[in-house]
């Protein structure tokens, strides 16, 4: 389906003003008419009085002609079943009364920012004390917004490469660009967006660990990466994105921006892996107390034996360096001992 933009359709004022000029000269017929008639008139009368009667009766079909569409806003319209185009951009538009506005995702919610209110039913038209026109109804409810939304998925349970359940959710921030696919090549495209974006979501996260792990290659390449959910959030997020507008672009919509929102183990395996993260976490800085330690005593004994403060065999230097270590490497402050007697 190809989308076709109605211009030089602006022409809703110059329609509303005749039709209410038109139903004026009606009114003032009906009386002239009527007034005639009494006074013994022929058919003159009877034709002005049937015309005006006729017009009275059926002239607000021409006022279901009268679109109003705000900015970033666009009606998709058939007649009698065939499109034949589409209103976009501010302004009071006038089309055949006959054709009606499609918008099948009118009354989808989602979670998300934008939704319009399908709830209405009919069209009216009001003009307020200020001679504002405004168009509420069905044809109200039938318009396709073109602003750009944000669509916040619910978080979903996805086992990782490594086989742990994670729980994530993403924002897509979208747009429609073509009304004629959004509205007519797929079913609702509200629902067919939502549903892409958990398949999009539950592809790319499976492919990577939500640590970095060893032996894993998250690029397809065949050499095993860094890449992880935690750590490379950036390129999922293009990886998301790329893999949700692929699956889209036939239903006219463009995918602008994916993030993700929510990121955590799910709670069945929350604590042990905390559990390991802790664990890890105190190897690494025991490695790296045990690390400046051992420095810190060589140091110590380079600079004894430099100085030559005093002169120490292989056992006195072993029980020093066990002394040091304990004193580095302990959860606890030293408590000092004084040595008053001789060293050896």
């Amino acid at each position: 389906m190809k989308e076709t933009i109605l211009t030089n359709k602006k022409h809703g004022m110059p329609v509303l003003l005749l039709v209410l000029l038109l139903y004026i000269a009606s009114i003032a017929g009906c009386i002239w008419s009527a007034i005639a008639l009494d006074a013994g008139a022929g058919a003159p009368a009877v034709v002005v009085l049937v015309a005006t009667i006729v017009w009275m009766s059926l002239g607000w079909i021409f006022l279901c002609g009268l679109k109003v569409l705000k900015p970033q806003e666009a009606l998709v319209l058939t007649l009698f079943g065939k499109y034949i185009g589409t209103l976009k951009g501010e302004g009071f538009y006038y089309v055949n009364p006959f054709c009606s506005a499609v918008n099948p995702a009118a009354k989808t919610r989602l979670n998300q920012s934008g939704d319009v209110n399908g709830g209405q039913n009919g069209a009216s038209l009001s003009i307020n004390g200020a001679g504002q026109v405004t168009l509420s109804g069905e044809a109200s409810g039938k318009k396709v917004s073109l602003k750009i939304m944000t669509l916040n998925n619910s978080r979903q349970k996805i086992n990782d490469c490594l086989g742990n359940p994670v729980e994530i959710g993403i924002a897509v921030m979208w747009r429609v660009v073509d009304t004629a696919k959004a509205v007519f090549d797929v079913d609702n495209y509200k629902e067919y967006l939502s549903l892409q974006c958990d398949s999009a979501l539950r592809n790319i996260v499976r492919i990577y660990p939500y640590d970095v792990a060893p032996n894993v290659d998250t690029t397809g390449d065949g050499v095993a990466d860094e890449g992880s959910l935690r750590g490379s959030s950036e390129v999922v997020a293009q990886r998301i994105k790329d893999e949700i507008q692929s699956k889209v672009s036939e239903a006219g919509l463009e995918i602008l921006e994916a993030r993700i929102t929510y990121l955590a183990y799910a709670p069945e395996i929350a604590a042990v892996m905390l559990q390991r993260q802790q664990a890890s976490a105190i190897i690494d800085a025991r490695k790296m107390i045990v690390d400046g330690a051992v420095g810190m005593v060589e140091m110590a004994l380079e600079r004894l034996n430099e100085k030559q403060v005093v002169n120490l065999d292989e056992e006195r230097k072993a029980a020093m360096v066990s002394n040091l270590l304990v004193v580095l490497c302990g959860n606890r402050d030293a408590q000092p001992i004084v040595n008053s007697g001789s060293l050896y």
